[in-house]
Parts: C-alpha cells; sequence; structure tokens
C-alpha cells in the first residue's frame, strides 16, 4: 500500500496520529494508497522549520532565488506526462485537461521565475532638497496555503511560487483526495534544491490542520481556495488575529448569448466550460443567458452535440467527461438535480447518475442541461460543482447583464456577439472578476490576475503581477543627505 507522507524540515515523514485515510481513483473506484492525517503539532514543526529558512532565504538575492524556479520549471516541464497520468487517476479530469494543468504549472514557475529581476519598487521625487524617496517589495514571511483537489498542481504553484520569490516560506496542505500530486510537486521543489524547510507539505482534514495553520500565531497570511463557507470561517479567525488572508472561492458563471452571436462558436464555449473537469471548476459554466429570438436554436445544437460526450475514465483519450470526485458529490449534484425539478425546470437532458457501460464503479453523472430556468431559482443562484447548466432566457443585453449580477459571486463571466459597441458595453456592465468576449467562462492565463468580485473573493487575487501583492509587504525608505533636520510638509511650504 502506497503511503503519502509529509514533508517538514527536509524530510518525509508520517504523523505522531499514525492514522491514514485512503485514496481511490473516482472513475474506477481502484486504491491508490494511503495518506496520512497529521496534528497540530505536525503544524508547528512545519512552521518552525519555515521560519528558521525564511531567516536565511529573504537574505537571498531575488535573482538568485529565481534560479531555483527557473529549476522546478524545468523539471515540471519535464515530467508533464507523468504528472498529468497522476492527477487524472487521483481527481479523474481527462488527461488532455491534466496536461493542460500541469503546463499552467509550468507556464507560472517560468513567469514567476521571471519576476525575481522584476520585483519593482518606485522611486519618486521627494518634496524637499536633498532626500531620496522609494518604495520596496519585502516578505511577509510564512506563507499558510490552503489548495483544493479540482486543480491540485496549477492552483499550488499560483501560491507557493510567487511566495517563494518573494522570499517567504511556505507551509501547504493540500486536498486529502490529492495527495501524488502534491508529493510529487514538492518533490521538485526538493530535487531543484531548495533550502530544507522552505517548503512543508503537512498533509490532513481542514479541521484539523487548516485550523491550526490559521491559528497558528507564526503563519502571518493564509492564502485559500474553496469553498465559500470554509472562506468565510477562515476569514472571520484569521481577521480577529490580524492575519492577512488571500481567499479565491465559488462562482456561478454565466454565458451570455445574444442573438447576433455565432451560434455553433457559443455552443463550443458552453460545453467546455460546463462538462470539462465534469462541471467541477470555479469558473465553470453553470448558468446561460440567452436572448429569446435564438433560445430554440442554442438548445436545440447543445442536446445534439452533448449526445457525443463519451463518459469514462479520464485516460481513455477519447473520453471528453471524466467523473467528479467522491459519492458525496455524487449525490449531492443528483439532489440539486431533484430541486430543480420541484422548482418547475424542465430537463432538457440528463439528469442521472450513469451506472451502465461498466461506470457503475466510479462516480459519474450525465451531463445535464435545464431550460426554462427562472433567475431566481435556486439552481440558477447557487454553487452546484457540478456538470450542470441552466438556461435562461432575456430580452435585451441589459437584462442579461442584470441576471448574470443578480448572484453572490463574481468570478467569471462571457458574452457571445458580433456587435462590438454591445461588447465593449458588457465588459464594462458585468460584476466579475473576469470577463470573456466569444470565448467561454474558462481559459484564464497565468500572467493576468484570477479572482473575482463579491462572494467570489476578498480583493486579492491569485496568478500576475498582482498574486505579488499577496505575498509581500510595501516598506517606503528615505534618505536625507541634506546634514539638517527637515520636516515633511512642515518645512516645505
Amino acid at each position: 500500500m502506497k503511503k503519502y507522507l509529509n514533508f517538514i524540515n527536509g524530510e518525509w515523514s508520517a504523523s505522531s496520529s499514525n492514522k491514514f485515510v485512503t485514496v481511490t481513483n473516482p472513475a474506477n473506484g481502484e486504491v491508490l494508497g494511503e495518506v496520512v492525517q497529521s496534528t497540530a503539532e505536525d503544524v508547528d514543526r512545519a512552521v518552525q522549520a519555515a521560519k528558521t529558512a525564511q531567516k536565511s532565504w529573504r537574505l537571498v538575492p531575488a535573482p538568485e532565488r529565481a534560479e531555483f524556479l527557473y529549476k522546478v520549471a524545468h523539471l515540471l516541464k519535464e515530467r508533464k506526462e507523468e504528472l498529468a497520468q497522476i492527477l487524472t487517476r487521483e481527481m479523474g479530469k481527462v488527461i488532455d485537461e491534466a496536461r493542460g494543468e500541469v503546463q499552467e504549472a509550468i507556464d507560472m514557475a517560468y513567469y514567476m521565475a521571471g519576476e525575481g529581476r522584476r520585483l519593482f519598487g518606485d522611486t519618486v521625487p521627494s518634496e524637499l532638497r536633498n532626500k531620496f524617496a522609494m518604495s520596496v517589495r519585502v516578505p511577509i514571511g510564512i506563507a499558510g496555503l490552503i489548495t483544493p483537489w479540482n486543480f491540485p498542481i496549477a492552483i499550488a504553484s499560483w501560491k507557493s511560487l510567487p511566495a517563494l520569490v518573494s522570499g517567504n516560506a511556505v507551509v501547504w496542505k493540500p486536498a486529502t483526495e490529492t495527495p501524488g500530486v502534491a508529493q510529487e510537486f514538492v518533490r521538485i521543489y526538493e530535487e531543484a534544491g531548495l533550502p530544507k524547510g522552505l517548503v512543508n507539505l503537512v498533509n490532513g482534514s481542514g479541521s484539523v490542520v487548516g485550523n491550526a495553520m490559521v491559528d497558528h500565531p507564526d503563519i502571518d497570511l493564509i492564502s485559500f481556495t474553496g469553498s465559500n463557507e470554509v472562506g468565510k470561517q477562515i476569514n472571520e479567525k484569521a481577521g480577529g488575529l490580524l492575519k492577512r488572508t488571500s481567499l479565491e472561492m465559488g462562482g456561478k458563471n454565466a454565458v451570455t448569448v445574444l442573438e447576433d452571436a455565432d451560434i455553433d462558436l457559443a455552443v463550443d464555449g458552453i460545453l467546455w466550460g460546463a462538462f470539462g473537469t465534469s462541471g467541477q471548476r470555479c469558473t465553470a459554466t453553470s448558468r446561460v443567458i440567452v436572448h429569446e429570438s435564438v433560445k430554440e436554436k442554442l438548445e436545440s445544437k447543445l442536446v445534439e452535440r452533448i449526445s457525443e460526450l463519451k463518459l469514462g475514465d479520464g485516460l481513455d483519450e477519447s473520453v471528453k467527461v471524466g467523473p467528479v470526485i467522491n459519492r458525496s458529490s455524487l449525490e449531492r449534484i443528483d439532489e440539486y438535480v431533484k430541486i430543480g425539478i420541484n422548482e418547475g425546470a424542465k430537463l432538457l437532458v440528463g439528469g442521472h447518475i450513469v451506472t451502465e457501460n461498466g461506470l457503475d464503479r466510479g462516480n459519474f453523472y450525465a451531463a445535464t442541461i435545464f431550460t426554462d430556468v427562472k433567475p431566481n431559482m435556486r439552481i440558477a443562484k447557487e454553487e452546484i460543482f457540478g456538470p450542470v447548466t441552466s438556461i435562461i432566457s432575456v430580452k435585451s443585453l441589459e437584462e442579461a447583464v442584470e441576471v448574470n449580477n443578480s448572484v453572490e459571486f463574481g468570478l467569471s463571466s462571457a458574452i457571445y456577439t458580433a456587435d462590438v459597441n454591445r461588447a465593449f458595453q458588457a465588459m464594462r456592465d458585468l460584476d466579475t472578476g473576469i470577463v470573456y468576449v466569444n470565448a467561454g467562462t474558462t481559459g484564464a492565463e497565468i500572467h493576468l490576475p484570477f479572482g473575482g468580485t463579491k462572494g467570489t473573493g476578498n480583493g486579492h487575487r491569485d496568478s500576475g503581477v498582482a498574486s505579488l501583492d499577496v505575498y509581500t509587504e510595501w516598506k517606503s525608505i528615505y534618505v536625507d543627505y541634506s546634514g539638517k533636520l527637515q520636516r515633511a510638509q512642515i518645512d516645505n511650504y
């Protein structure tokens, strides 16, 4: 039985709890191994190791820190297929998506390595003579990272790489469902030669390990991606400790299809956004807002195309939709479908757990589309996190924007139109952190900020230069070489 262990202060180790949880392949129930369940004491050991390592790491010049990240990028690229295979077995997404996710981590590693020479501050003119003024970025200290199972290496790369290049140390709690990917990512950090104690992996539950990280006085920030419920709890607790938090949470993302849209292109975007990763993305297309004049045409094409989506084990190159992560998710998705039916929505296609064709050993749900959905229905407002999308009819762009913005989330939105004026109006008025024009709700690139408004987050962003703001403090520096006391504002005017 394969054992997935912790990595603390440069050594792989179990926990004093001596407890393990079974890890299974969601496509077929195959047991992949057991992952250790850690304690608050394990978290403290990791924090102490990180604290010691960070004292030296912050003094390493940023371009030198970046050289380690270039090595990480090279190793990720070298092992891309191996990592993708592990990812698909643990999480279930189809192999093409898994390869794309690993590529995202590769891209992030190269990009953040480049930031080693671009951790820009500002030099500005002083209002006083013979005085120099500037601002610089400095590391915040120890970053506590809590990552989900749906993008287990991409999101970990978004968080760990900017933390490290900025001069911080890391304590990382990955999802229990995907410990193999986490282990291999940490092995790559280890092989790249990072000093021991800089990257620490602590497996375990959110209730034990996650809470211990939030409570620990020497963890300076928590970067969390996951559910709104947990994110709010983290923010409340961390706020009382004056601890920085970066939260990336839910989405209820919509594609708007106007009457002048390329319908075939819109269908491509909707199918990929709604059913790629079996809808288990925070950017998944869970709503389709369509102009009433093209509603029937869009529905017909969606139903026709959805029949071509093959369900199965993601390692099969011909499979387009993999399993959902576990049995409880499967049951929750099915419960939401029943809610939609009871609310009066019309089920166009899907709406059931799939057990035929040898899929009974896995967690498969049929790609599902509702129509005649009202904006105030639960299936149109709450995050389902499965292969379910809802079609909502509108009469105008203005109504579409109103419906798009009516939910508590604000992560991603998309619009299909041939009218440049209406495209720019939508870009201005859609209240989401990400907007796509003539593309679906997924496909963010690592050199731009990732995150959203309202209930999706708390203002910080993963990815891009904006992510450096999470892991650094600003320090303003004044050098007075006048040889006398000068008092800003008072002496200047």
